[in-house]
């Protein structure tokens, strides 16, 4: 099914810019991420409106036209944070406690070091939050032995983190998304291309215990830009990129496509209402059959 508005609710330069990320607050509250802008020169920025997308205003943009911020997330109404790639051993990260109306880095004590080069994928879900205080984010793998992605997680809302590896295979694979049912169980998927063969190659890891350990999980098929639980299916979850889109029913062990559309982009409402975006403004909705 396509969308369509009947309103033109684009920020400013929306029509040159690339928006990676746009997180809801409610009805009228919305913030996205604008990437830096090589055809204009602009930095990094954050978007904001609070009258439903009919007004934007910029409330952040970096101080380094260089600096490279790829996903942000919100623990409530107020409080959020912004996660790039990796400065030197670092992750940057900045924070908001008035609802994105500020953004200011955060401490970069309680962050672990990473490896040079390591970075997140502007995806939109490479950080994502559950509750009050829990957030995870995914990374790259680090071409030249530095390492499989890892996920950082966080309890205390942005404070400390901490670092696990995941099994997904080779320094070249990457983490595009994560999605979390509860703070327990979670999904990481991505992959890498293969210049051998020329394809896109599919990875999911899954984790039971709240992004401490990873196992991996079935091999979707292709590059999973997006992943997503469905409210109220149990173990079921979907997984959407250039490919096409896959669907789980036990937990991310196995995964079967049932559709071909390329779509980028997927997030579902807590009465399973799901909805897919990809190129050109494509938009989908997810039809679930009756049990």
């Amino acid at each position: 099914m396509a969308l369509r508005s009947d309103r033109h609710e684009t920020p400013p330069g929306g029509e040159i810019e690339e928006f990676r990320d746009v997180e809801a607050i409610d009805r009228d509250h919305a913030l996205v991420l604008a990437l830096n802008n090589q055809a204009t020169g602009e930095p990094v920025r954050i978007y904001r409106t609070a009258d439903g997308g009919a007004t934007w205003r910029q409330v952040f943009r970096a101080a380094d036209p260089e600096a490279f911020f790829s996903c942000m997330a919100f623990f409530d109404h107020r409080r959020g944070l912004a996660v790039g790639d990796a400065i030197g051993t670092k992750f940057p990260l900045l924070e908001t406690v008035d609802g994105g109306r500020s953004w200011h880095p955060a401490p970069a004590d309680g962050m672990p070091d990473t490896a040079p080069g390591t970075g997140a994928l502007a995806t939109g879900t490479c950080l994502v939050a559950k509750g009050r205080h829990d957030a995870w984010f995914g990374t790259t793998g680090v071409s030249g032995g530095g390492g499989n992605p890892q996920v950082f997680r966080t309890r205390d809302s942005g404070r400390t983190w901490t670092a696990s590896e995941t099994p997904l295979p080779g320094a070249a694979t990457n983490i595009a998304s994560l999605s979390f049912r509860n703070l327990r169980d979670g999904l990481a998927a991505g992959g890498h291309f293969d210049p051998r063969n020329n394809i896109d190659v599919g990875a999911v890891a899954r984790t039971s215990d709240g992004g401490a350990t990873w196992a991996l999980g079935g091999t979707p098929t292709g590059f999973k830009n997006g992943v997503t639980w469905i409210p109220g299916h149990r173990n079921t979850a979907i997984a959407v990129g250039p490919d096409g889109s896959d669907v789980t029913t036990d937990g991310g062990r196995t995964w079967s496509r049932f559709d071909r559309t390329l779509l980028l982009g997927i997030n579902c409402s807590a009465d399973a209402r799901c909805w897919a975006v990809g190129k050109d403004g494509l938009a989908a909705r997810l039809v679930i059959p009756r049990r």
